[in-house]
């Protein structure tokens, strides 16, 4: 499957004019979650200043058509770490706590092709791809994981912060567990005498508004049960110190050598808890709080690159997993505190839509020295990092990471234009971007996810719209344009088989 090219001499195709070696760069790519268009102030925000992340923008190139697969994030980090579309692995879907891996042991996915380059690899942080076989004894190293699928090193939350278990695992073991007093996780039924947020409300420091209210770690309900483990569960409000800490260690532990890092930042999915030191800096409540303190996070892992040196040995990619959601299932006060902030920019939707808000999100590629800073139109997709990145590193992928493109040119900026067409979805539904037409087949469906408050992109007719002309999709040309609907239809017939309704 994969076939390592010497010399990295792929580096010579893609125009690196700047790099006066052949050794590869480090490679970092630094996910946000449900982090919107929006947000950054490097994106137009006027009422966040993220400082540590527009560094990014300011010596790297900011994309404006970036896009992820999904507008839910396990599907999301599927298509990240694979090269393959989510919706044709019917496993991709937001996934439980105590969900098996749908990943395949042994099977070619980004740290899988970097390993064959020589690197060291590590995920940090929300994994939330499911692990072991669907039987998990927690009490001891869980396999498969992400060791199974390409990572040397791994410190990870096992899903999200709101669904148990709430504790972290190191290389696949759960940190700080102690042997009396195992942990036990359901999702079916509580364990007898453990409290609920349905419960006991009494024993809660942040209530629910919709879900999530099951077991109880911290005073914050979650989604799913467990028992024991108490010794090992986290405190919320250190794991963004706690997951900077190991990703800035891991760096100097591995300076001397090419390495890889996939940091996924659990802000500002909910629960948000921020740190003391950023409670009340944003005048956002706790949902402003959080994205300041991932810019913080980010800021300290380019400190740590600098002080070692590696700055311009090192490229950095930055986007998020999907579009933002204001309420999504605790009440932070994130609806009511909003002011003049617009998470999405000029787009429509959010997370879970089909609409441009679901997938378009921020998308920065820096590597100084080597990539003049700019802003570009270019359509890329984190898709496309697997067959890239194979490319920047000399390895022959073969027919792995079958929808991944070879955008490197245009991340390196050096061509105007990426990929021509993209699939996106949003649940079981898919959406077909082709050049500057976007265009989402009937789906039955509500047209605003309720609970959430977001329009989900649902029609009963066909929607077209010109991306360049209508940013925010506000006026569907499907009848104004029938030749250009015939062909799109054709095409997202063609190319995706069957689409779920």
């Amino acid at each position: 499957m994969l076939r390592f090219v010497k010399g990295f001499a792929i580096l010579l195709t893609v125009g690196i004019t700047a790099c006066n070696t052949v050794d590869p760069p480090n490679i970092i790519v630094i996910l946000a979650d449900d982090l919107g268009y929006g947000e950054l102030s490097s994106y137009g925000s006027t009422e966040l200043n993220t400082p540590g992340i527009d560094q990014l923008a300011t010596d790297g190139i900011r994309f404006t058509q970036g896009y992820c697969t999904s507008a839910t994030c396990t599907p999301s980090r599927y298509g990240i770490l694979t090269g393959e579309y989510p919706w044709k692995n019917e496993r991709a879907r937001i996934l439980r706590g105590d969900a098996p891996l749908i990943l395949k042991p042994g099977m070619l996915t980004l740290p899988s092709i970097l390993n064959e380059a020589g690197y060291t690899t590590a995920v940090i942080g929300k994994w939330h791809l499911g692990l072991g076989n669907g039987n998990v004894n927690w009490n001891e190293r869980v396999s498969p994981g992400p060791a199974e699928v390409g990572f040397d090193y791994s410190y990870i939350l096992a899903a999200t912060q709101d669904r148990t278990p709430t504790v972290l695992l190191e290389n696949q073991k759960v940190i700080g567990l102690s042997q009396n007093d195992p942990l036990e996780v359901s999702y079916k039924n509580n364990f007898e005498g453990e409290p609920t947020g349905k419960n006991n409300p009494e024993m809660l420091k942040m209530h629910p508004s919709h879900g999530h209210n099951q077991s109880i770690t911290n005073g914050i309900s979650r989604i799913g049960y467990q028992r024991g483990g108490k010794s090992a569960m986290w405190i919320d409000e250190d794991l963004a110190d706690t997951f900077t800490n190991v990703a800035v260690n891991f760096i100097r532990e591995n300076k001397e050598n090419p390495f890889f890092i996939y940091f996924t930042l659990h802000q500002p999915h909910v629960p948000r808890t921020p740190h003391a030191r950023f409670v009340g800096k944003s005048g956002m409540g706790p949902r402003g709080d959080v994205i300041l303190e991932a810019d913080w996070s980010v800021g300290k892992l380019i400190e740590a690159i600098e002080e070692e040196g590696l700055r311009e040995k090192t490229l950095i990619v930055f986007s998020s997993d999907n579009g933002p959601v204001l309420d999504d299932g605790y009440h932070d006060q994130a609806v009511e505190l909003i002011g003049d902030h617009n998470v999405l920019g000029a787009l429509r939707g959010g997370k879970y839509s089909l609409f441009d808000g679901g997938t378009r999100v921020p998308f920065l590629v820096s590597w100084p020295g080597t990539i003049k800073p700019g802003v570009s139109e270019a359509l890329v997709c984190q898709l496309d990092l697997a067959a890239s990145i194979a490319s920047l590193v000399g390895v022959e992928i073969g027919d792995g990471a079958p929808d991944s493109q070879d955008v490197m040119k245009a991340l390196m900026g050096k061509a105007k234009s990426g990929r021509d067409e993209l699939f996106v979805e949003a649940g079981s539904k898919v959406a077909l971007r082709k050049g500057d037409w976007f265009y989402i087949p009937p789906y039955k469906g509500a047209a605003i996810h309720g609970s959430v408050n977001i329009e989900s992109g649902c029609s009963t007719v066909d929607q077209l719209y010109s991306i360049s002309k209508d940013i925010g999709q506000k006026n569907n040309l499907a009848k104004d344009y029938p030749e250009v609907l015939k062909e799109m239809k054709a095409y997202y017939a063609e190319h995706k088989k069957n689409p779920k309704k």
